[in-house]
């Protein structure tokens, strides 16, 4: 059974996103809290972790990943970007926003989008994934928890429990959370910006 950890969602506890971490690179696949529901995820290069995230989310082995980050600072080692795109996602994080961006060679090739090499980038708003990534110094990569009898993430903990706490090592329980996807933008062209997808981010800086 996933060890449930509780954590304030306003003060994170230190010692909880402490263990939290340690679970983390231990090899733990766990379920998060984000700006947009609750997700799946596991550090960079845990390939039995994402293959186990692939049989719970019941995807193809090419489904993309997204790279939860905890500022920019991570942004030129996993993406390539020119200085437009640079200046709309600096203008725009933390917030609920996925963007497309070209991947560098630091990002595991199974975590791209294998014909256009691109790769999904986050700077989540949440205090508590956010506070999880700052203490990591790393970026996670995620998915979010959409089971496969259901088009929405999941949003309770408990109920998130109830169905795969057999199947994940650690449930980050960080409340009852609003499901409201992410606003994706695609920045991976030099000089272009596509609104992909309207969430619960205001589209309108990139139109």
């Amino acid at each position: 059974m996933a060890e449930v950890i509780v954590v304030h969602p306003e003060n994170p506890q230190e010692r909880n996103i402490h263990r939290i971490a340690e679970l983390l690179r231990d090899g733990a696949v766990a379920v998060l809290p984000t700006d947009s529901g609750y997700a799946l995820g596991c550090v960079l290069e845990n390939k039995e972790a994402r293959e186990r995230i692939i049989r719970i989310r019941n995807v193809d082995k090419n489904h993309n990943f997204t790279l939860l980050c905890a500022d920019l600072s991570e942004l030129s080692t996993y993406s390539k970007v020119d200085n437009t795109a640079f200046r709309l996602i600096r203008n725009n994080t933390p917030g609920p926003y996925t963007f497309i961006l070209k991947g560098t060679k630091e990002v595991p090739k199974k975590l791209m989008n294998e014909k256009r090499k691109t790769i999904g980038l986050r700077v989540p708003e949440n205090n508590i994934i956010a506070e999880l990534l700052r203490y990591m110094g790393e970026p996670l990569m995620s998915v979010s928890l959409i089971l496969p009898e259901s088009d929405k993430a999941e949003n309770d903990p408990y109920e998130i429990d109830d169905k795969i706490g057999k199947l994940v090592d650690v449930i980050v329980d960080g409340g009852y959370l609003v499901e409201q996807p992410t606003t994706v933008i695609n920045l991976s062209e030099e000089g272009s910006v596509e609104v992909v997808r309207v969430g619960s981010g205001d589209p309108t800086p990139f139109q």
